[in-house]
């Protein structure tokens, strides 16, 4: 499925560093700023295509512009004023299929959609063909620790809730939908965003809870671009593989779904 042995590189921004070539790698690719229908399609069609073993497990990392997503365990009252009144804001108000309840993306978010066959990653002994999806969530959760715990910002689980937390303030949020054994949607961590766009839902339908970011927890000049390779690097750990670059069959994947999204060469590392 496109394994170039021995390769070394990156296609995403980041932190550089090494990526070695195994018979399970993780492929990222670094998107910039997608609209958040358009990564959806994307997702959909990657997935069909990990599904299909045409392609390896690979993660999306990208930004959105402003939007509120509404996911299937949520209630009238966790979206404010409706949606008529979040769209005034200058957001788009989209129900998903994902599991969970509202919640916002926007410029200064990192997101990141692992499109990974569960029981490769998570196999349930006895089961073939199935995969643990509480061990997934769990795995998410220690790849986004990890990854603040890099830039200085010490986040936990907190029990009985998923995500990332500081206090009682959610740094990161998980939803994700598994579909012919292939996770699809995933994770969002807040970086330098601006949290006043949570204050008009209940952000995740929980109403005791607060929400930072890592430059709110004291993380200075850090951007997503400059994260992503950080939490690809801990998915990648989290999930049992190893990080590699996209390959050509991937690539031409994302091409031909979108000519806008091969404007790639900023997905070099910063050095």
């Amino acid at each position: 499925m496109g394994v170039s042995p021995g390769a070394r590189g990156s296609v995403g921004p980041g932190r550089p560093g090494p990526i070695a070539e195994v018979s399970r790698p993780l492929r990222r690719l670094w998107l910039g700023t997608v609209p958040y229908q358009e990564a959806w399609q994307l997702q959909r069609r990657l997935a069909a295509a990990r599904a299909a073993e045409e392609i390896d497990d690979c993660v999306l990392l990208l930004e959105h512009p402003p939007v509120y997503t509404v996911g299937r365990n949520a209630e009238d009252t966790h979206l404010g004023a409706g949606p008529s009144a979040l769209r005034e804001l200058g957001a788009e108000c989209v129900e998903v299929d994902r599991g969970g309840s509202v919640t916002f993306h926007g410029p200064g978010q990192l997101v990141a959609y692992p499109i990974v066959r569960l029981a490769g990653a998570f196999p349930i002994p006895g089961v073939p063909g199935r995969g643990d999806v509480i061990a997934y969530v769990r795995a998410l959760e220690g790849a986004l620790i990890a990854t603040a715990l890099l830039h200085g910002v010490t986040a936990v689980r907190r029990p009985g809730y998923t995500g990332a937390w500081v206090g009682p303030s959610k740094l990161a949020a998980i939803g994700v939908k598994l579909a012919s054994g292939v996770t699809q949607h995933g994770v969002a961590l807040n970086v330098c965003n601006d949290l006043d766009w949570f204050a008009h839902v209940v952000p995740c339908g929980i109403v005791d809870a607060g929400v930072t970011s890592m430059e709110r927890e004291g993380a200075t000049d850090l951007t997503p671009a400059l994260v992503a390779h950080d939490l690809a690097m801990a998915l990648a750990t989290a999930l049992g593989g190893s990080l590699s670059e996209a390959d050509s069959t991937l690539r031409r994947m994302v091409v031909e779904f979108s000519p806008i999204l091969t404007s790639s060469e900023p997905m070099r590392p910063n050095h």
